[in-house]
């Protein structure tokens, strides 16, 4: 009986269940964690919070408090699962799964001063944690797990190219440095001083007030620009590629009837 509850359960929680209080929890918990980001958006906003700080707060204890008992039950029903049926590792191994950790680190803020005193500056630091519920939304959006599988399929070929960014920042920065620290000593006094212009310029911000007044340096100033239209256009074309790649693996995975084992 425990048994069957528990797989109930757990299919309840991670929203494989076809029944309609699978549709209802997924519903709501996808509503709570919208609102949550909501709450925290508009927290700062003066004009909102000043005058309805109790609101938040009890805003704010309703919702740990449903994603505590949330995470206590998949802690406690995860041993559904064949992998983590053994019962002090497997729960072990399941609370530190990428999912898990998303669910801890949203209701940890809340509990974190209540344990240990911390500087009240670090707390509100702390609490800009309380976006991860917004990640809890991945555990029901296939949109969402279909980007993080073209994330991971493609991790070498994003980590490749941020080496080349970082590599190029530093190059081009070193480059601007000895063309226009003579002539602007101020606005380009160091190698690192230099690096916000450099990120500026690849990155087309165009937020620096200060630029290359040397032939060397406009010169420089021209390439770079060019070169980082389409160095920051490798990442879009990779994590297209990866789309593409993914929906075909999908298109080639035939299902089955579950029943008589025939291609539908």
């Amino acid at each position: 009986m425990a048994k069957r509850i528990k797989q109930s359960l757990w299919e309840i929680l991670e929203g494989t269940g076809e029944n309609r209080a699978t549709k209802v929890f997924v519903a709501f918990i996808i509503s709570l964690i919208l609102a949550n980001v909501a709450a925290v958006l508009f927290e700062t906003v003066k004009s909102i919070s000043s005058g309805h700080t109790d609101w938040f707060k009890s805003f704010e204890i309703f919702s740990v408090a449903v994603f505590t008992v949330e995470y206590v039950l998949r802690v406690w029903s995860s041993g559904a699962e064949e992998r983590y049926q053994r019962p002090m590792l497997g729960r072990l191994r399941f609370m530190l799964t990428p999912f898990a950790l998303v669910d801890l680190f949203a209701i940890l803020p809340f509990y974190l001063p209540m344990l240990i005193p911390l500087d009240l500056r670090f707390i509100r630091v702390v609490r800009i944690f309380r976006l991860f519920r917004l990640f809890k939304i991945g555990r029901y959006s296939e949109s969402l797990r279909t980007l993080g599988n073209v994330i991971r399929s493609k991790r070498e070929d994003l980590i490749m190219t941020i080496i080349v960014v970082f590599v190029l920042l530093i190059i081009s920065s070193t480059l601007m440095y000895h063309a226009e620290c003579e002539a602007q000593p101020e606005c380009f006094s160091s190698i690192p001083a230099t690096m916000w212009w450099a990120t500026a310029t690849l990155t087309n911000i165009g937020s620096v007030n200060f630029y290359p007044i040397t032939l060397w340096g406009k010169v420089l100033g021209a390439v770079i620009g060019f070169l980082g239209i389409g160095l920051f256009a490798l990442p879009a074309g990779i994590l297209g590629s990866g789309f593409v790649e993914e929906m075909q693996k999908k298109k080639k995975v035939r299902k089955t009837c579950p029943h008589c084992g025939k291609e539908i």
